[in-house]
Parts: C-alpha cells; sequence; structure tokens
C-alpha cells in the first residue's frame, strides 16, 4: 500500500517557477515508479513525468521537457516536480502518482494504482 500526499501548489505568473511535493508512505521493501500527472478543467489526464525509484531514470512529456524535473529523495520519502519557465497552458490539477512494473511499462502513463489527492497550479499571462 503507498499513500501520497501533494503540497506546494499555488499561483505564478508566466516565465515563474514552482516546486511541487509528493509526500510518499510505504513499506521499506517498496520500489515504485513515481510520476507527476495533470488534468486541466475539460481535459483529459495526461502524464508530465515520471521517475524510477533508484531516481537514475527519468521521462517527460515533450510540452515540459527542458522546463521541468522530478527528482526524488527516498531518505525523505518525498518526490519533487521542479516547474520553470511556467505557461499559462500548465494551469491544471497535478496529481502524484505510483506504480508497481519495470520502466518501460512506468513510462506508459498506465496503471498507476496510487493517487495522491491533487495540488493546484494557476499560471497566468
Amino acid at each position: 500500500q503507498i499513500q501520497l500526499t501533494e503540497s506546494g501548489g499555488g499561483s505564478a505568473q508566466a516565465g515563474g517557477s514552482l516546486t511541487l511535493s509528493c509526500s510518499v508512505s510505504t513499506d521499506t521493501s517498496s520500489r515504485p515508479c513515481m510520476a507527476w500527472f495533470r488534468q486541466a478543467p475539460g481535459k483529459e489526464r495526461e502524464g508530465v513525468a515520471v521517475l524510477s525509484f533508484g531516481g537514475s531514470m527519468t521521462y517527460y512529456r515533450d510540452s515540459v521537457k527542458g522546463r521541468f524535473n522530478i527528482s526524488r529523495d527516498n531518505a525523505k520519502g518525498t518526490v519533487y516536480l521542479q516547474m520553470n519557465s511556467l505557461k499559462p497552458e500548465d494551469t491544471a490539477m497535478y496529481y502524484c502518482a505510483a506504480r508497481y512494473g519495470n520502466w518501460m511499462t512506468c513510462t506508459l502513463w498506465q496503471d498507476f494504482a496510487y493517487w495522491g489527492q491533487g495540488t493546484q497550479v494557476s499560471v497566468s499571462s
């Protein structure tokens, strides 16, 4: 069982930065890959970034490459999403998610079984 709690959302102006945090509660033997998803009003949920358990592998959707960075501190049980050069189209509810499986399956944005409640990010022009 994995419990996820997001924090750090808020408002920013275009070009600004925000950092989201996801507190991960799980047993010590658990080795999930972690991801951030987002859902804007009237749109489908989409994967933003995914990270392997050890943190050595990352995968991003094209629209955030070079602007967003996903990382994790396993000692603190926290996953981060650093968002730079924010755009109004980044406005959405952001969710932390986790799943088990090999790295390739994690990059498919599918079958993430564990989800946080979400944190809102709003970017104004």
